[in-house]
């Protein structure tokens, strides 16, 4: 999706960072898959929730399909000013059908609450929408195969920023191998949708690497105040 002048100009009078995709060697992000990926992230014109929802729980597109207890679609207000996006579903989110549902999930809602947000205030989805076995990273076939259920997602809700939960959701959804610790702090641009993207911590590293809590709080303060600051 190409963007005007005028929303060109808006987004750099803000600050926000317009990522381009790279060609570094080596990288399996950067590297035959991308293409794939963003084709595969147009949405489809006259999307409604329940026809989507339909689509993501009988969906086949990839492997996951055939492991998975139920797709995890998402959750929340859909009119969010907030969309939460992490990487895929774990155990819990399998089991429930609900993304955030375990430790990490509880961890979100505290993060949440500590800028003022219940749960119910903002939409959290993943990029898969099935768990991949024992919790391994997404394979680039299966993240291309479900990005455009996301993408559909984002056109229906219209959220006024999009905040990223860990460096795998961060780098697929900017198309980037920039590391996460590089990527905090300043607003990007989602490709495809160019809507307003904030980076910060998966609250499963949080749990393992607490030290680290004080900077996922400053990125949420961040991200309330970017909020704070967009204009229709």
């Amino acid at each position: 999706m190409s963007i005007s002048h005028k929303q060109a100009a808006y987004l750099d009078a803000m600050g926000i960072v317009r990522w381009q995709r790279q060609s570094a060697p080596g990288s399996q992000l950067v590297t035959g898959t991308p293409d794939q990926f963003l084709q595969s992230a147009v949405p489809t014109p006259h999307a409604d929730w329940d026809h989507l929802r339909e689509q993501v729980l009988t969906c086949t597109q990839c492997e996951l399909h055939a492991s998975r207890t139920q797709a995890v679609f998402g959750v929340g207000n859909q009119q969010a000013e907030l969309l939460i996006i992490g990487e895929a579903p774990g155990a819990d989110e399998d089991r429930q059908g609900e993304p955030f549902v375990g430790r990490a999930g509880q961890l979100l809602n505290e993060m949440l609450r500590s800028i003022g947000l219940q749960r119910s205030d903002v939409y959290i989805a993943n990029i898969l929408k099935c768990r991949p076995p024992n919790n391994r990273d997404p394979k680039p076939e299966e993240a291309a195969a479900c990005v455009g259920y996301l993408h559909q997602q984002i056109a229906l809700i219209k959220p006024k920023l999009i905040l990223a939960l860990g460096r795998i959701a961060a780098q697929r959804l900017l198309q980037t191998d920039t590391p996460l610790a590089r990527l905090r702090q300043t607003v990007h641009a989602m490709p495809i949708t160019e809507i307003p993207f904030i980076v910060t911590y998966h609250p499963a590293y949080l749990l393992r690497s607490p030290l680290d809590k004080r900077k996922a709080w400053q990125d949420l303060l961040f991200a309330r105040k970017t909020i704070e600051s967009i204009q229709y």
